[in-house]
């Protein structure tokens, strides 16, 4: 693809484009904030029933108090109920959910076998605030029957994400990148802040799942855009470190978190954060390889020319030089033609695109594999290392600390080994963690740890790279749509997620059974993936198609001469 040459031309990572990277990359930190908030917002502290009456003493065991804010913090519902009296001379035994009536006690103490009438709570709860003075929970009373309301928000939130990378990444390569960049960041904005004024669960659900759905639009098109606007020589490291923005966004989450006790004050101070982006953010311009596939040419020179100043390049390079001989030879002069002038490239494209012949359907189907297996790989780890002990803040913030390594290790990879030789090495010692970690003993836990931090540490290095490997193994016209659908495959891997690891109550390792399988036999398939590394992004479906096959023969010496160059700039 000619238009590659535009890199070589006016440099791949300098001013210009770097510029725009870190702008867009900024606002991806809004990403990672978003897809977590919920930890903090939905967290459900310590709780117990209570009665209307007036509480003078509380027992628990041999522990007493005046209050019922006095025991709760030491309150636990498997060690048996809390004892009060009220200032009536009632006796109750509060849980959770329930509360008992003691009929006739004698003396007030924590033990009693006589007749008692249960109750239902009614919602008079009192909550343990030492650690969550008020989220969600606490305000809508989402505990005991209303419970699974508060459990719903996340597989909610993360539907939404799912249905947004399919329905963005199918806009973006309609309608252009920057459009969907400038929309997704309002709306983020507005979304998050109107979600701390919801006032009532169900909006606060509706609100929430919009929020889900432009945050993974933007997450989805970020990654087309930059690698659209960075050469082949820093596209590994800029693709990949849009995960690191991402991690950057979790890491806020935990200090936002831990300063921050009231759940919507801290929803309005996540979602302002990168709230600067939306003042510039209407000036990005649209991705040369987008205004090329359109035949918005005047555009494309435009810009060219604009790249040229910023980099402080003397370059006078021609939109003409960067179309195919029998593009040249069968178009009118470019800067001249109309707007309107209908284009092949124009045609309506659809997901049923990616699935275009047998070749591309297969690539398809074991790149959704890849986008899957990492998703749930990350998450079951990550959900099977939570009892580490120590304070949930700082737990949450090395959660996202971790991931840099791996993404740094990641690129160092991909850049020297290729992105396939990369890819396919770590699901497969994904893969073998995930055995080990059945055949050590469970009494060493610090070996179990280590396995457990290896196969997350390897899911990482492949959940990062599948990224710009989609972009590159798929054309300019459906390249959003490729990296959007397989999000949605994502999505559905942190949907599955948690129920795998319920799957831990019929066989403490049937979670790590069922990763382990499927890394390994992804891992395999993923063999069978064309390799990108140095060749440039491809244009249309028939380019895409060839990579990986071997060239024809050319019997013109032209023709040997072309393919030795081509040779030369992909070993390069």
């Amino acid at each position: 693809m000619t238009v590659e040459r535009i890199f070589d031309e006016l440099g791949h990572f300098k001013r210009f484009q770097a510029c725009l990277y870190f702008a867009a990359v900024f606002q991806a930190v809004a990403c990672g904030i978003h897809y977590l908030a919920s930890v903090f917002l939905v967290e459900t502290p310590n709780f117990v029933c209570s009665v209307p009456s007036n509480i003078t003493d509380v027992l628990y065991g041999n522990l007493t108090g005046s209050s019922l804010t006095d025991l709760l913090p030491v309150f636990k519902q498997a060690m048996g109920p809390l004892v009060v009296r009220t200032a009536e001379g009632e006796q109750w035994e509060l849980s959770q959910c329930h509360c008992a009536l003691r009929t006739n006690p004698t003396h007030f103490t924590y033990d009693f076998d006589g007749n008692k009438t249960v109750e239902a709570c009614n919602g008079n709860f009192v909550y343990d605030r030492t650690e969550v003075y008020q989220s969600i929970v606490t305000d809508w009373d989402l505990v005991c029957e209303n419970g699974w309301l508060a459990k719903l928000c996340q597989p909610t939130f993360m539907l939404g994400v799912l249905i947004g990378a399919l329905v963005f990444g199918d806009i973006a390569d309609r309608v252009g990148r920057v459009r969907i960049l400038m929309f997704t960041s309002l709306c983020q904005f507005g979304l998050g802040v109107a979600v701390a004024f919801s006032g009532n669960y169900y909006f606060f659900m509706v609100l929430r799942f919009l929020l889900a759905m432009v945050s993974s639009g933007y997450l989805v098109v970020v990654f087309v855009y930059v690698t659209e606007f960075t050469g082949t020589k820093v596209r590994t490291w800029t693709s990949m470190h849009v995960h690191a923005a991402f991690a950057v966004g979790i890491m806020v989450v935990a200090l936002t978190g831990y300063l921050v006790r009231v759940w919507w004050i801290y929803q309005i101070i996540l979602s302002t954060c990168t709230s600067p982006f939306l003042f510039f953010c209407w000036k990005l311009p649209e991705t040369p390889f987008y205004l090329m596939a359109k035949g918005r040419y005047k555009d494309a020179q435009f810009l060219l020319d604009t790249m040229a100043r910023v980099n402080g390049i003397q370059s006078r390079l021609k939109v003409e030089e960067l179309l195919e001989p029998e593009e040249k030879e069968n178009s009118r002069p470019l800067l001249e033609e109309s707007e309107g002038k209908a284009t092949q490239s124009e045609k309506k494209l659809s997901i049923l695109d990616l699935f275009g012949s047998w070749r591309m359907a297969g690539r398809t189907c074991t790149v959704w594999a890849i986008w899957f297996i990492g998703s749930l790989g990350y998450y079951v780890f990550s959900l099977g290392s939570v009892n580490l002990g120590g304070n949930q803040y700082v737990n949450l913030f090395l959660a996202g600390a971790v991931e840099i390594p791996s993404y740094l290790v990641g690129c160092f990879a991909m850049d020297r080994i290729g992105r396939k030789n990369t890819c396919v090495p770590a699901l497969l010692l994904a893969g073998v963690a995930c055995m080990l970690i059945i055949v050590v003993p469970s009494d060493i836990e610090p070996l179990a740890i280590a396995l457990s931090m290896t196969g997350k540490f390897a899911i990482a290095i492949a959940f990062g790279l599948i990224y710009l490997y989609t972009c590159e193994l798929y054309p300019t016209i459906i390249r959003s749509l490729a990296v959007g659908s397989g999000s949605m495959m994502c999505r559905v891997g942190s949907v599955v997620a948690p129920f795998c690891v319920y799957l831990s109550d019929i066989w403490i390792y049937l979670p790590q059974l069922i990763v382990g399988i499927l890394a390994f036999i992804i891992g395999v398939l993923t063999l069978l993936l064309p390799e990108t590394l140095g060749k440039p992004l491809t244009t249309t479906l028939e380019e895409a198609e060839a990579l990986g096959q071997e060239p024809s023969k050319k019997s013109s010496a032209q023709g040997s001469k072309c393919a030795e160059e081509g040779l030369e700039m992909n070993q390069h």
